[in-house]
């Protein structure tokens, strides 16, 4: 636990006797289990496991200035006495810490301001270390029985407890502006309460793995002086690490909980766009690929989180950098002019794989996908020779989003730009990466043959609405064919017949969750809901396979068993794994794109929330086939029918919705805080009964009312 603006640090490490080993627990080289960690920090849990004896630790944030850890040990390899805990204790600026026996506290002072550690039971001994490096070669130079390095005072100093005498144990440290406050803030915060269980729903499971992923990929950039939800912290690649793509849906996962988190990231994402236009496909405090770019998905996850929290502010943040970028694609990498997009690698920087035919795949950030095989690189354009599928439909997808901000924040004449740029790009796509053969989408080299090898980019065309109602049906019997793509666990990232699926290495045959996330959405899109449902379904237990039993929230799963970590080349905690639980939470509550705030009824019982909405804290509950909407811990709609309601907006003085599915007749309620009847409530523009009720208004839907546009005004 850092105190960021005192630079105080609180480490804990373990110590096994039987392996002569100090560990000071980290993820990329000990064995951990990363348990629930909130948005703020407010509650962090995990387990370590060291030579066979399992810690469970857990910390609580009480008050900003304040934290409180426990840990606990769960199984013993080794006599307890042989086992050590150690809390070391230390500054960034060398400001010496003070053990007082009398008290048992330590102290440290930074200019006016104290930090006090309290512990539950004294320490069996402290020493003094001038690094964490240094306990540990203590350690393994003397063992436990050494008293050479007692101290009372030092730059790193250790209280060591063991488990023979402490099977459990309890640590607070508190930050006050006198010694006296700080010591009582820190005896306060031993007494802390421990945050309740999770609740258990499907929906609310998903939330909560969301929140773990994110809440432990947030970091500190001390280069760039920022937090930001990292890919994945366990990586190292320098003080920090940011892939475009990656800090994009970082973005998203976070604004489900903390709105200027997002904004964060955001930003990070965009924190690397270079003076040409583009966005570096990866930046790092080793090296910046600004020779390349990546899949521009910012604007659509942008106009998301602006449906979500009402933020204009983030479109005007975001719009003017990926309008520069939307342009840079079209004038870098259209070598033949066709408004059809090459990935290619510029003359600019000096990045690793520069001007070769692996850097220029990274645009499509799927760098080994089989669909690649046949694209030869072209020194003279700098652009592989293929037309890419996926990358294509993203970038005319791009043009549609930054249309819609642009309308927003009324650049008509941009908004008018990108709208014809993604009307031409759409045509493009239907007519020229049409395998009319195969009935099916594929990669294409210009102007000549199809590639053999597909990838689900081939459903990528529903997503940017560039697929023909013929398209579409033939589009959706390869989507449920077990030769292809599907089956128990979907979608492979190499069709099922496809050689390259048996590689079962990275983006060959693998299964992606931010591929899954874009074909889901592509299916929405199109209305294609039973076959989005099951993608959803399939996705949730793929990642609660892995989740629920070792706590793996992986970038990349085995296609044939649903395996994580089978092989190497997967991260265990990755950001966009939470892409897959986000599908399921959607098919309840979504931002959609175009359809706004949906709700979905399917009478199944279950709970989801709070989640951050333009309207404050926002939960859905589903209980006796009634969904329940709550916002700011109040009732403000329910509806008793099976069906969705889309463009939802409850505004104080105006509801609205759109009516879909709807198979039996129910009733929606509104949900009032006044007894002042509507001025007006119609359906379809025609006037509906109001039915007065106890706290609101309730109105009768039927099946007839389906595709409706019900609309209700109160007085202000």
């Amino acid at each position: 636990m850092v105190f960021l603006p005192l630079g105080i640090r609180v480490t804990p490490l373990l110590y096994s006797s039987r392996l002569r080993q100090c560990i000071k627990l980290e993820p990329r080289t000990d064995t951990l289990r990363l348990g629930r960690h909130s948005i703020d920090g407010s509650l962090i849990e995990f387990e370590a496991d060291l030579a066979g004896t399992t810690l469970a630790f857990a910390t609580t944030k009480p008050h900003p200035f304040a934290f409180r850890t426990t840990w606990s040990a769960q199984t013993s390899a080794e006599w307890g006495l042989r086992f050590w805990v150690n809390i070391a204790i230390s500054a960034e600026d060398g400001t010496i810490a003070s053990f007082d026996p009398a008290q048992n506290i330590t102290l440290l002072q930074s200019g006016d301001r104290f930090t006090a550690i309290a512990t539950e039971h004294p320490p069996v001994q402290v020493t003094g270390h001038e690094s964490l490096e240094a306990l540990c070669a203590d350690y393994a130079q003397n063992g436990y029985f050494s008293r050479d390095s007692r101290a009372t005072s030092a730059s790193v100093l250790v209280l060591r407890f063991n488990l023979e005498m402490m099977r459990s144990g309890t640590y607070a440290a508190a930050a006050a502006d006198s010694a006296p406050l700080a010591i009582a803030a820190a005896k306060a915060a031993l007494n802390a309460h421990q945050h309740a269980p999770d609740a258990t729903t499907p929906h609310t499971e998903s939330l909560s793995a969301i929140r773990d992923i994110v809440g432990w990929n947030t970091i500190w950039d001390a280069t760039n002086n920022r937090p930001y939800t990292a890919a994945t912290r366990i990586w190292n690649l320098g003080t920090f690490a940011v892939w475009h793509n990656d800090q994009t849906y970082a973005a998203l996962l976070a604004g489900l909980f903390d709105t200027e988190l997002a904004r964060e990231n955001l930003a990070t994402a965009l924190s690397a766009t270079t003076p040409q236009g583009n966005f570096a496909c990866i930046s790092t405090s080793r090296d910046t690929w600004v020779d390349r770019s990546q899949p521009p998905l910012g604007s659509l996850i942008a106009w998301q989180l602006y449906q979500r929290s009402g933020e204009r502010s983030i479109l005007e943040q975001c719009f003017p950098a990926m309008a520069r970028n939307q342009r840079w694609w079209r004038q870098m990498r259209d070598p033949d002019g066709t408004s059809l997009i090459s990935c290619g690698t510029s003359d600019v920087g000096e990045a690793l794989y520069k001007g070769t035919a692996f850097g220029a795949r990274n645009e499509t950030g799927m760098d080994n996908s089989a669909t690649h095989d046949e694209a030869n690189y072209n020194p003279e354009t700098r652009s592989l020779s293929t037309w890419d599928l996926g990358l294509n439909c993203v970038i005319a997808l791009d043009a549609e989003m930054l249309s819609l901000i642009a309308n927003v924040l009324g650049r008509v004449d941009e908004a008018v730009e990108f709208e014809t740029q993604a009307t031409t790009h759409r045509a493009q796509i239907q007519t020229h990466l049409w395998d009319e053969s195969r009935q099916i989408f594929a990669n294409r080299q210009r102007h000549g043959t199809f590639v053999r090898s597909l990838s689900p980019t081939s459903f990528y065309p529903l997503l940017c609405n560039a697929a023909t109602p013929e398209q579409t049906a033939h589009l959706l019997r390869q989507l449920a064919d077990p030769k292809t793509f599907a089956g128990k666990y979907s979608l492979p990232n190499a069709t099922r017949d496809d050689p390259a699926y048996l590689d079962n290495v990275y983006w060959r045959g693998r299964i992606w969750p931010n591929v899954n996330y874009l074909v889901w959405r592509a299916l929405r899109r199109t209305g294609h809901y039973p076959e989005a449902s099951l993608l959803a379904e399939q996705s949730l237990n793929l990642f609660l396979q892995n989740w629920r039993t070792h706590r793996i929230a992986a970038e990349n799963y085995n296609a044939t068993t649903g395996e994580a970590m089978d092989q190497g080349d997967t991260d265990p905690f990755y950001i966009w794994a939470g892409l897959l639980p986000l599908m399921a939470i959607s098919e309840l509550i979504d931002l959609d794109p175009w359809a706004g705030l949906t709700l979905t009824n399917s009478g199944e019982t279950t709970q989801c929330g709070p989640m951050a909405s333009r309207f404050g804290p926002l939960s859905v509950a589903v209980d006796d086939a009634t969904l329940t909407v709550t916002v700011n811990n109040k009732p403000a709609l329910s509806f008793t029918f099976p069906g969705t309601l889309t463009n939802l907006h409850l505004h104080p003085s105006r509801i609205s919705a759109t009516l879909h599915r709807i198979t039996n007749a129910g009733r929606l309620t509104l949900f009032r805080q006044t007894p002042e009847a509507p001025l007006l409530a119609h359906l379809n523009g025609k006037m509906i009964r109001v039915i007065p009720i106890a706290g609101g208004f309730a109105f009768d839907i039927t099946p007839a009312d389906l595709g409706a546009k019900l609309d209700v005004i109160f007085p202000n």
